[in-house]
């Protein structure tokens, strides 16, 4: 595949890609429940406090194993 070919294929897959991701986060807050949108953002705000923490200790030097408390399973 040449570069003007690649550079097309991957401008209407991102076209794509972003239709769906606007329809996702509405269709979500219509068929999930309270508890289940509640799990949802408590799973997030976990993942992103962990990163932040293993960013802060990357900076400081410090290497840690990740918990296993926010790991897909």
């Amino acid at each position: 595949m040449d570069k003007k070919t690649k550079a097309i294929f991957s401008k209407i897959m991102r076209e794509i890609g972003s239709k769906g991701g606007k329809i996702g986060g509405k269709r979500c807050l219509e068929t999930m429940t309270a508890e289940e949108r509640s799990a949802r953002a408590k799973k997030a705000s976990l993942a992103a406090a962990e990163k932040r923490t293993a960013k802060r200790l990357a900076a400081e030097g410090i290497s840690i194993q990740p918990s296993k408390a926010t790991k897909k399973t």
